[in-house]
This record gives C-alpha cells, sequence and structure tokens, in this order.
C-alpha cells in the first residue's frame, strides 16, 4: 500500500478548543500528580518514568515527519475526551487513584488522534501508544497482588514439568519444588510478573510502531505470552537444577550470576516477538500534495459544558467501597512475650490517616529490643503489603532473604535505616488459626474466594545482630502468645528462587 505525505495550512487558534483543554488538565491534574509521585516513591519501585520517555521519544519521531492524505478523526477524540469524565468520576468517588490514571491512558488515544500520528509518514498507532502509556502506572506492583499467586502455580507448575524429565527425584507441591533433596520455592518475585510486563512493553511499542491489523496482532500477543511463560519456567528449571547440582562452585543466586540468568530468558522471550514484528509488510510513502478535510470546529455551548463538567468531577467527595468492616473490638496484643512486657508504639500520623480513612486497624508494641506490628483488615487489597513496600517508602533499604514454614510461613527481610541500623523483619499472613499465606499475592487470591474474610499480617521486628536460633525462638513465642496453631512440625532446609 502506497501513502501519500501531504502539507495543510495551519489551523487558526480557537478558543473554545482551549476550554475545552482547560477541562481536561483540571480533570487530569490529580492523576497526572499522582502517577509522577509513583515514578520516585520508593515503595512502588516503578520503572513508569522511562515508559514515559520512551512515549515521548515515539512521539516526537512521529510528529517530525510529514502528514499524509488521511482525514483527522477530530470529532472520534472529543468524544473519548467526553468519555473519560465518566472514568475520572469513578476513580474520585472510589478514592482509586489507579482509575484516575488509567483515564490519561484514554487521553493519550484520543491526543494521538487529534495529532494525526497515524496519519504520518512515521505513522504511529494511537491505539497501541495509548497502551503503551498504560505503563507508565505501576503495573507490576498491581499485577503481583492481584495475578501473582496464579502466575506463581503456573511457572512452577512448568518448571516441575521440565525438570521431572531430567531428575527422578523431583516432588512438587505448589509453588514449592523438591530437587534432590533442596526445596526450592517459585516466590512471588520468581512469578514472572517482570519479565512479563517488561516484554509487554516491548509488544506495544512494537505495534505502536508496526500497526499490523488486529488479527496478526492477536496472533502475535497470544505467542508473546506463551513465549514469556516458557521462558520463565526454563528459568527457573535452569535455576532449580543449578542449585541441586552445583556448576564448578557457581552460585546461581548471587550476583552476577542470578541476574546474567534472567536476562539471557528475558532476551529468550522477547527474540520470537522481534522476529514475527520482523515478517509485518510495510506500507510505502510517496510525496504529493493534498488537502486535508477538518471537522467543523466546536462550538461553545458543549465547550463550556464540559469545563463545567470538569470542575464538578474534581469536586466530588471521595467515599471508597472497598473500606474495611470495622471489627467488633480492637485488636490487642500480649501484655508480655517470652518474659519482656510490651510497650505500645504508636502509629505514624500518616499511618493513623490512612487506617481512619479506609478502614482496618494495626497496633505496635515494643518487647524490649524486639517489636511486633499486627495489622487486621477485611480488605488486603488496601491494606497487606510486603514490608519492603514501606520501608522503601521511609528510607530503608530492604533485601529480601527468603521464606521458611516453620513452625509458620514466614517471610523474612532485612531493613538498613538511613542511620545504618540493621533489623530483621519477618511477616506471616494468616487468616484464623489455620489459613496462611506466604505472601500478600496468595492471602489476595484466597480473599477473593472468599470476599469479606479477615486477614492479618504479623511483623515480629528484631536487631539483625541476633542470632538467627534466638530469632526463630522469638517467632515462636510470639505465635504462642498469640495462639496460632503451626502447620509443621519441624523446619525443612529450603533454598529460594527470587
Amino acid at each position: 500500500m502506497q501513502q501519500t505525505i501531504i502539507t495543510s495550512p495551519a489551523l487558526p487558534f480557537d478558543p473554545r478548543k482551549a476550554v475545552i483543554g482547560a477541562g481536561m488538565l483540571l480533570m487530569a491534574a490529580e492523576p497526572l500528580r499522582w502517577l509522577a509521585a509513583s515514578w520516585t516513591d520508593p515503595a512502588y519501585d516503578s520503572k513508569g518514568l522511562w515508559v514515559f520517555a520512551l512515549c515521548v521519544a515515539l512521539i516526537g519521531w512521529s510528529l517530525s515527519s510529514g502528514r499524509t492524505a488521511q482525514q483527522l478523526d477530530h470529532r472520534k477524540a472529543w468524544l473519548l475526551l467526553a468519555a473519560t469524565t465518566l472514568v475520572r468520576g469513578a476513580g474520585q468517588v472510589l478514592a482509586v487513584n489507579v482509575i484516575g490514571a488509567l483515564a490519561l491512558v484514554i487521553d493519550v488515544y484520543a491526543l494521538g488522534l487529534l495529532a494525526g500520528l497515524k496519519g504520518r509518514r512515521r505513522a504511529l498507532s494511537p491505539g497501541w501508544l495509548a497502551l503503551l502509556f498504560a505503563f507508565c502506572l505501576p503495573l507490576e506492583r498491581i499485577l503481583q497482588r492481584v495475578g501473582g499467586f496464579l502466575l506463581q502455580q503456573v511457572s512452577a507448575g512448568g518448571a516441575c514439568l521440565t525438570l521431572k524429565g531430567f531428575f527422578d527425584d523431583v516432588a512438587c507441591n505448589g509453588a514449592r519444588i523438591i530437587v534432590s533433596g533442596h526445596d526450592v520455592l517459585v516466590d512471588l518475585p520468581c512469578s514472572g510478573a517482570r519479565m512479563l510486563i517488561l516484554i509487554c512493553i516491548l509488544y506495544a511499542s512494537l505495534m505502536a510502531v508496526y500497526r499490523p491489523n488486529f488479527t496478526r496482532a492477536a496472533l502475535i500477543g497470544f505467542a508473546t505470552l506463551a513465549g514469556v511463560l516458557i521462558a520463565n519456567a526454563l528459568r527457573i528449571t535452569v535455576l532449580a537444577a543449578l542449585i541441586a547440582h552445583p556448576v564448578a562452585g557457581i552460585d546461581v543466586m548471587a550476583q552476577p550470576w542470578h541476574d546474567i540468568t534472567g536476562l539471557v530468558f528475558l532476551a529468550a522471550a522477547a527474540a520470537p516477538l522481534i522476529f514475527l514484528c520482523s515478517r509485518i509488510p510495510q506500507a510505502r510513502t510517496a510525496v504529493t500534495s493534498a488537502p486535508v478535510r477538518q471537522v467543523r470546529p466546536v462550538t461553545w455551548l458543549p465547550a463550556c459544558l464540559f469545563l463545567i463538567l470538569a470542575a464538578a468531577i474534581v469536586a466530588l467527595p471521595r467515599k471508597p467501597v472497598d473500606v474495611a468492616a470495622a471489627a467488633p473490638v480492637e485488636i490487642a496484643l500480649p501484655l508480655s512475650i517470652d518474659g519482656s512486657y510490651g510497650r505500645p508504639v504508636e502509629l505514624a500520623a500518616r499511618e493513623k490517616d490512612y487506617f481512619l480513612q479506609f478502614g482496618g486497624m494495626a497496633k505496635k508494641m515494643a518487647y524490649g529490643d524486639n517489636s511486633v506490628m499486627l495489622i487486621q483488615t477485611s480488605s488486603p487489597l488496601r491494606h497487606l503489603h510486603a514490608p519492603d513496600e514501606c520501608l522503601r517508602g521511609m528510607g530503608f533499604a530492604v533485601d529480601y532473604k527468603g521464606m521458611s514454614y516453620a513452625p509458620l510461613p514466614t517471610a523474612t527481610y532485612i531493613a538498613t535505616s538511613p542511620d545504618g541500623a540493621q533489623w530483621r523483619i519477618a511477616v506471616t499472613f494468616y487468616a484464623g488459626r489455620d489459613k496462611t499465606a506466604s505472601n500478600v499475592a496468595e492471602a489476595v487470591w484466597r480473599w477473593m474466594q472468599r470476599p469479606g474474610t479477615t486477614w492479618h499480617a504479623l511483623q515480629r521486628i528484631t536487631p539483625a545482630t541476633l542470632p538467627d536460633a534466638e530469632a526463630r525462638q522469638w517467632d515462636g513465642a510470639v505465635f504462642s502468645a498469640l495462639d496460632l496453631t503451626p502447620h509443621h512440625a519441624q523446619e525443612i532446609a529450603y533454598a529460594e528462587i527470587h
């Protein structure tokens, strides 16, 4: 197919469009502020700024080329911008920042139509560009929390099947794989969410540039998804095999070997996508002169109504619907644990405001040099998180140290404060005495099966210098004081893939 590049006179300034633009900025101000803050907030660990820079670079690359003979779809763009008012209204009322930020994705699509990106010599698909912009949001964190448990099971299942083809002594139990006596856990960081997000960013970028038809794009998308799942399962297979049978004394869990392994399989997942996109036929472009058809100008009444509506939306009261149900009685921690009497620790002002707005409750107690924090909620999507999320936001450097299962499933972290002090943070998620989860994703998954269930996050904080045996003794004392039923009678050796 041959396209034609055209030139057209500049259109006069239309103040009515400026009124609409003011309404858009008014509604987009808060979502943009939150989105930009998520790029720099260590708690989100977001790569959104780099994706935003990629979007800007692609738009500049396209706008710097000539325009082809194609009508600008202004009417569709204005209708889309009007539709975002409903999305932003929902985000404002429900107090869910992500919903308001998602409206920005529609804005990018509409602005792409107004700029005529699909009618340029170096054309871009506004729809795929908008999808690429969506990855400016902290989607990896959202995917880990909502779908991380399912990804864990899929990755572990694929790795287990592969390992059984090479080793006889392989046993699998959910996300746990035992190879030659070594207990390997496919934990949340190893679920494949990060690899999936990175490959999806590449996929959306290539789709925006190559602009295939829907059928071809869907087929490439399915092939890409399958490639990511297979590559992650093979990555886990290799790591598990090398943990059980080390080669040349190399510790594959240490750097740089761990990251090198991840990069190798990331490249393997990207290779089929790049090859398939290289087979998409490209349009040829010729230069000619032709007029661009313009739509009728925007009238004053719709423009003013849009601005009024925008002002009304940002003034709507915030009434979140996923507020945790109020507990019949306030949660309490034991007066003493392991011979040490507790001293209440006041929550930070930011924590108090959050629990006041979204329900749930938390209690902190210090027992000598050790501390305990208990969070209770019926809305784990709001309140439950791994300790590293909030600690990074407070300026701590946090290292994940692994998972143990005795006496209860416990994830352990080492947190280093800005002044250099180090603490061991151990966290256990549970609902009642018989339901536990190894991470937030599993807790959320089980909660979605039984909404309304009350979940707890039990954090034990001890000095990092405390010997492991004493730290485990302290954990056991906390469990006993809270009358929690252990799932396993003894601890087993484990190796952690993360």
